[in-house]
């Protein structure tokens, strides 16, 4: 049914063996496992899923595809999103064995930093980071004056 997970037991009553001296026959227990899906992941009726963008669709925001159990959906990233960032998608988890009713998907974004850089990329990134400078309101410059409020 609908909504079993991982480990969940189901009763077959008189499936199983002949009971001793011509007996009834007993129940039949199934354990279930699921096998691991390569982009979700279930937690209880909810989904998680990672979702990968790019640093200037994280900087600049965008409408991205989704995938879904039921497939497709457009979603809104903000502008300024950061790595870990989660977003609910109601209602587009797994149903509840109990219930029926769906869980929700989690969607956890995480920005691809690029590799393999031409000249031009590098060269527009420097000047990016010598435009942006040490503003008092990063996470790096926040994070750096913890570090040297700790150590001294």
């Amino acid at each position: 049914p609908a909504g079993v997970d991982d480990g969940s037991r189901l009763k077959l009553r008189g499936e199983g063996e002949a009971g001793q001296r011509g007996g009834p026959l007993g129940d039949l227990y199934v354990v279930l496992h699921v096998k691991p899906h390569p982009i979700f992941v279930r937690d209880g009726s909810h989904i998680v899923c990672d979702l990968p963008v790019t640093l200037a669709q994280a900087s600049l925001g965008t409408k991205i595809d989704v995938p879904t159990l039921d497939g497709l959906v457009k979603m809104t990233v903000p502008a300024g999103s950061q790595t870990g960032r989660l977003f609910r998608l109601r209602g587009r988890g797994a149903a509840s064995l109990q219930s029926r009713r769906k869980g929700d998907q989690i969607v956890r974004l995480v920005v691809e930093t690029p590799e393999n850089l031409t000249k031009r990329q590098k060269e527009l990134l420097r000047e990016f980071a010598e435009l942006s400078g040490d503003g008092d309101r990063s996470m790096v410059a926040s994070f750096a004056d913890k570090v040297r409020e700790l150590f001294g």
